[in-house]
């Protein structure tokens, strides 16, 4: 009996630790993030008033419970209230700051010139991002900062350079499904008001750089990194060249597509994005390095803290490769999360803590709110997050027993538990944005990480010390063949696993809240209400997901049909040429056989049929017009005449359509592409027009009820 009361106690101690000085970091945090989640959720804009109304109220309703509260839960509570308020606030304040020109409608062959800033490689061709000097046909006012375009033919300019292309611009392309990654979205907050491709060739031109100082820096960084990409390319070796080029100047060009698949297929593309785990490499081996260093010098160490001139190093070598990588989006909130931990050291605090991980949340939403809704911050976030939570519990119980692992177990023993705690806090997510995962994932991270960690890592340093000395080359060579050894093991897991595995019905976004709430609880609380707290949340969202509707079919803007076979998963069939992307989620379907008559029928599940007419011509350039009238019904097996048909001036119009079933009952959605949202605006009229609001969004849904 006393047994269970201290458990019990113990149980309560735990749940009010939620509400205590400790986690008030980490709850503003997530209030925030909830707030910027819901600022790019909802499907109206909020009104500037609005905004300020709500801020100033939230404001005075901190600053009150603040002074005349004497609960703590109900301080913790105002507290989330408020990161909430202040996160919708961010992303609103962002969205003003950005706002830059979009063109309306795709234009015929024009004249562009600008500065190319990156080449990424593409499967058409190598993607152009440029930086607009003009655009023949439109003002200064009407043409974009950026826009990115794909050149087909053999490039013979590089990064830097002014150029001269014709070019066929359109607007970036919308989602078609609902709850898929908004690239669009995207493109407005990095002002790429256009997307399109080239005809012929870019050719240089003989304008100098642009006047702006900043511009200026920025080109001449973007010409000295494409440098940089093309000789680390060739130093490293024929095999790895691409995949060191990759991860030391961010520049994927030169990267193999059958390396870029066994590495996403894998669960080790995150290897390729400039990240976390780059940076904690970089900084974390330059600390090291130089604080061993420092110690061997005992006067020196004797009389400074040696460890806060290694942090200073190590902030200085992060800022260096945030520069030289390119500066992503991804780099650039992985370069703020490294900075608060060597600051951390700098100023005696704990560097690796939810407090840290706390701040560096919250500077992040504050500097780019509209990464929230990205899968990099969200698996970023949950991985880190998770990796701390679990390191704080294995030291406490560490702490508490007399025997303690050796240096190798230890080092072993962290190894399985990164693998495991990072997968399992990222699989959600992963499930949720690309509707896979790899059952591979875990052995390979755990078989490959400690050789990029132990190996790779050290002949990176090794490079930039013989770099020094003017011998780069012998260290690029070094490290070549170390990551040789990682695309192999890479390739070994890669014809090892059956495939990735996919979900037949698509994670729904209430069961991705649960699952993060589940995750949030998970670093919250502490003791067993981690457990029973995440376990509580767990369940509502396992039974949101296997209540969710099944996708019998979704036809994307982009042409491809996507098709749910007889056991629901979807596979993609090839029916015609069209403008938009495919849906993110189903990006790895497997291609279904086309039959390659008139008209083909395709078995889905609970006896429901995809009935296909019309032939389109593959052979038209995407200029042209497809002519040919495709039509696709679904029905029952039995029942011919009943169902649903939709062809592709639908489909066209709609931007993507989407056809659902659940309990025998079908229903299409459409998504609705031109709204207020200053990202989904299709024209300038309605960029003139100031935003309804919620009033406006009431009064519209009060009307359609009517």
């Amino acid at each position: 009996m006393q047994e269970g009361d201290g458990f019990f106690r113990k149980l309560r101690r735990d749940l009010a630790s939620v509400v205590g000085v400790d986690s008030r970091p980490l709850l503003f945090a997530f209030g925030m993030c909830a707030g910027a989640a819901a600022y790019f959720s909802v499907p109206f804009e909020p009104t500037h008033l609005e905004v300020a109304g709500v801020f100033g109220a939230g404001l005075i309703v901190l600053m009150i419970v603040r002074g005349l509260h004497r609960s703590d839960m109900t301080y913790a509570i105002t507290i989330s209230i408020f990161g909430l308020v202040l996160g919708v606030s961010a992303g609103a304040l962002r969205t003003a700051l950005v706002a830059a020109p979009v063109i309306e409608t795709e234009t015929r062959p024009v004249m562009l010139e600008g500065w190319i800033t990156n080449i990424e490689a593409g499967e058409k061709g190598a993607r152009l991002k440029i930086k607009v000097h003009s655009i023949a046909g439109f003002s200064a006012e009407q043409q974009p900062v950026l826009v990115r375009i794909t050149h087909r033919s053999r490039l013979e300019v590089s990064s830097g350079r002014f150029v001269r292309c014709w070019a066929v611009l359109r607007p970036p392309p919308a989602p078609t499904l609902p709850g898929d990654y908004d690239f669009r979205r995207q493109a407005y907050f990095q002002k790429l008001g256009a997307v399109g491709y080239v005809q012929g060739r870019c050719r240089g031109g003989t304008l100098g750089a642009p006047a702006a100082i900043s511009d200026k820096a920025a080109l001449w960084i973007a010409a000295k990194r494409r440098l940089m990409a093309s000789h680390v390319n060739e130093a490293a070796g024929d095999r790895a060249g691409g995949l060191a080029a990759a991860l030391i100047t961010g520049d994927r060009s030169f990267l193999r597509l059958d390396d870029q698949t066994a590495l996403r297929d894998t669960g080790l593309a995150h290897l390729l994005a400039i990240s976390g785990l780059h940076l904690s490499i970089v900084g974390g081996l330059t600390f090291f390095l130089i604080r061993r260093s420092l110690v061997l010098i005992e006067p020196l160490a004797l009389r400074v803290p040696v460890q806060k001139i290694a942090a200073i190093v190590a902030l200085f070598a992060c800022a260096s490769y945030l520069i030289v990588s390119g500066a992503s989006v991804s780099t650039q909130r992985a370069f703020i999360m490294a900075a608060i931990v060597f600051l951390a050291v700098i100023f005696d605090r704990a560097a690796i803590s939810l407090r840290t991980f706390a701040i560096a949340l919250i500077a992040v939403i504050v500097l780019q709110p509209e990464s929230v809704v990205t899968p990099g911050f969200q698996m970023s976030f949950a991985a880190t997050g998770g990796l701390i939570a679990a390191y704080e519990v294995w030291r406490n119980h560490r702490s508490s027993r007399e025997r303690v692992l050796g240096p190798i177990g230890f080092a072993l023993a962290s190894i399985i538990m990164t693998s495991v705690v990072s997968d399992a806090a990222t699989a959600p997510f992963s499930f949720f944005h690309f509707d896979r995962l790899s059952p591979v994932g875990l052995f390979a991270n755990f078989a490959i990480m400690p050789v990029v960690t132990f190996v790779t890592a050290p002949a990176a340093a090794l490079t930039v010390i013989l770099a020094l000395v003017g011998q780069a080359d012998i260290g690029l060579h070094l490290f070549g063949q170390s990551l040789e050894l990682v695309l192999g093991m890479t390739h070994y897991f890669y014809n090892l696993s059956p495939g990735v595995l996919r979900m037949s019905v698509p994670m729904p976004p209430v069961a991705l809240v649960f699952l993060s709430l589940s995750l949030a609880a998970m670093m919250a609380f502490s003791g067993w209400a981690r457990l029973i707290g995440a376990a509580l949340l767990l369940a509502p969202a396992i039974w949101v997901w296997s209540h969710a509707p099944k996708v019998v079919l979704h036809w994307s803007a982009s042409g491809d049909v996507f098709i749910a076979n007889a056991d629901g998963m979807v596979e993609r069939l090839e029916l015609t040429d069209g403008d938009g992307l495919a849906p993110l989620r189903f990006s790895e379907a497997p291609n279904a056989t086309a039959c390659g008559l008139e008209e083909c029928v395709y078995p889905s599940f609970d006896g429901l049929v995809v009935r296909t007419s019309g032939k389109a011509d593959k052979t038209k350039e995407e200029t042209e017009e497809v002519t040919s009238q495709i039509i696709i019904a679904i029905h029952n097996a039995d029942a011919m005449g009943e169902g649903l048909r939709f062809d592709w001036m639908d489909v066209r119009e709609a931007g993507g359509i989407t056809a659902y079933a659940r309990d025998g009952n079908l229903n299409i959605v459409r998504i609705q592409n031109c709204t207020e949202r200053p990202w989904r605006r299709c024209s300038s009229h309605q960029a003139s027009q100031s935003p309804g609001g919620v009033r406006g969004y009431l009064e519209r849904l009060i009307r359609s009820g009517e």
